[in-house]
Order: structure tokens, then sequence, then C-alpha cells
């Protein structure tokens, strides 16, 4: 059997904090597990945009992409932001090589038309090629990847959900061997009347979304964690950079 795998996701938040991608490199070090990262764009994709006199309207969360927009969240997503991540990992001795899905092949999306809306040039992954990632995975290296993918039928990139991202490639190399797939959040947890849950079920995800303890901005988190879970995964984990070994709360099917 492979050795187990780590997805991590942070978000594009995350990397507007200065000191973020320093704890980063050493939140990784003691990682002994191969390990795929992945990241958004946030913020400064917006500003790149404006620069552009491009507008930003967002749909259920996604960012409407127009040909114009996905040439400037490219530039700065796969550029910019990436080889910023690239370099300070490397600084701190990690072997990480910068890519996105549109390198190799890697990812594969079609059109994401939620209802029936058109929002341009965002895609949904429908595939991972796995033998090339688990290449560079023995090799030893430390794959980044930027939230873009290549059309499954256009070959033309497309703008990607970092989380569906993150959860893709988490789900195509669970099916090979056991894959933890982590959030990296701005809270250490999932909390339950102000304490961290250490461990939570399927089912008490539920149960607590009824109930009204996990709420807000919570809830789309859990959701993702549970759609990963669906796909294979092992287990993932909702966690703050200080949890990255092993804190925050685990998630799990029972």
């Amino acid at each position: 059997m492979q050795p187990t795998r780590a997805v991590i996701k942070v978000s594009g938040h995350n990397l507007d904090q200065p000191d973020f991608l320093d704890a980063l490199g050493a939140a990784l070090a003691p990682v002994q597990q191969p390990t795929v990262l992945v990241h958004g764009g946030g913020k400064e994709i917006t500003a790149a945009l404006e620069q552009y006199n491009l507008t930003s309207a967002f749909i259920d969360g996604l960012r409407v992409t127009s040909p114009a927009s996905m040439e400037v969240m490219e530039m700065v997503a796969c550029g910019r932001i990436n080889k910023r991540v690239v370099a300070r990992l490397v600084a701190a001795g990690h072997p990480a090589i910068g890519l996105s899905g549109v390198d190799l092949g890697l990812l594969r999306c079609v059109p994401y038309r939620p209802q029936g809306i058109d929002l341009q040039r965002v895609g949904t992954i429908v595939a991972v090629h796995t033998e090339r990632l688990d290449a560079l995975l023995a090799l030893g290296w430390l794959p980044v990847f930027a939230p873009v993918a290549l059309g499954h039928d256009d070959n033309l990139p497309y703008n990607v959900n970092a989380d569906q991202v993150a959860q893709a490639i988490a789900g195509a190399l669970a099916v090979h061997c056991p894959t933890e797939l982590v959030f990296i959040s701005n809270i250490p947890g999932v909390l339950l009347d102000g304490q961290i849950a250490p461990h939570l079920t399927a089912a008490a995800i539920e149960q607590h979304i009824q109930s009204g303890l996990i709420y807000g901005g919570m809830i789309p988190k859990v959701r993702s964690a549970l759609d990963a879970l669906q796909q294979g995964v092992s287990s993932v984990r909702i966690t703050h950079m200080i949890g990255l070994a092993d804190g925050g709360t685990r998630i799990t099917i029972e």
C-alpha cells in the first residue's frame, strides 16, 4: 500500500497575512507523508481586476469569470501568488513546485453552471491525473496548486473554487491510498458552545446544524468536509496553522 497522503488547503485570505507563509513553512517541517498544497486567490485577485477596470460579481460565493477576467486571474493566482508561496516554502527548505491544473493536464474540468446560471470561465473538476501527480510526490516534491484547471473539451483555463480543487485531488488520491484533507482556517476548529469539537461524524454535524450549534460561515466548511468524505477521503480536519500537525476538528463518516 502506498503511504498516506495529505492535501492541505489554505485560503487567499490567509495569504494576505504577512507572517502566514513563514508559519506555514515551519508547520510543514514535521509533516512526513507526501503532501499536496492548494491555495486560493482572494482579495489580491479582486484588486488586480480593479486595476484593469474589470468588475467582480459573485454568485453563491463564486466569482463570475469572463475571458478577460480569466487572464488576470490566471496571471495573479498562477503567477504572483503561486510563485510567492513556492519561493517562501523553498526558502524554508521544502522542495515546493508551483503548478496549476493546466500543467501536465493534471486537473480537467467542465464549465460549472449551477441551476443553469452562466458563470462563464468557471469550472468544476471532472478528472485528476493521479498517475502524474503520484510521480511528482514519489520524487519527494511538494506540489503547490493554484486553483485553475484545463477545460476537458476546449483546453482553455478555467477558474475553479480552491476548496473544490483540494477536494478533487484528495478524493482522487484516496482511491489508491488513505488520504487526509486539511482545511487551514482562521479558527482552531469547529466550535460547539465555545469549545473545539475534537471529532465529529457526519450524523453529528447534521444534528448540530439543525440545532443551531453549527451556524454561519462554518456550515459551508463542514459541508465541504462531508463532500470530501463522500469522495472517499479517509478524514477531514478543520483547523488553524497551530493545529496543522494533529489539532482542530477531525471529521469522519462514522
